[in-house]
């Protein structure tokens, strides 16, 4: 091959590159699969897809995970559970992911005993 031919191959391998990914930059690969060209979350030192999973704890978990709270169950993925009130710590509220567990209890909040 003459070096005007090695540039032309590089030259074609750096479009086709370009044309995919376009869209987002590659990202490394957790598993078998080459997931080019999306973008994706992490999660400690692991990539997720967040329309799948998230991050829960830092683990990788599925969105659908439940946990218990007091009596009650809670999705990890979108709720926390709560020591309420602060204070007293003999019941627990299910609030929304990442408000604060001392505000005020709300509408959106659901109220579940302690388990004895």
């Amino acid at each position: 091959m003459t070096p005007r031919s090695y540039i032309l191959a590089v030259l074609a391998a750096v479009c086709i590159v370009t044309l995919l990914c376009s869209q987002g930059a590659p990202v490394s690969p957790t598993g078998a699969h080459l997931l080019l060209c999306q973008s994706h979350t992490r999660c400690g030192d692991k990539f997720y897809d967040p329309q799948q999973h998230c991050c829960y704890v830092d683990a990788v978990v599925p969105l659908g995970r439940t946990q218990k709270c007091g009596n009650c169950t809670f999705r990890v993925c979108f709720e926390q559970c709560c020591v309420w009130p602060p204070i007293r710590q003999d019941t627990f509220v299910v609030k929304v992911r990442g408000q604060e567990c001392s505000l005020a209890q709300s509408s959106d909040d659901r109220l579940c005993s302690s388990v004895s």
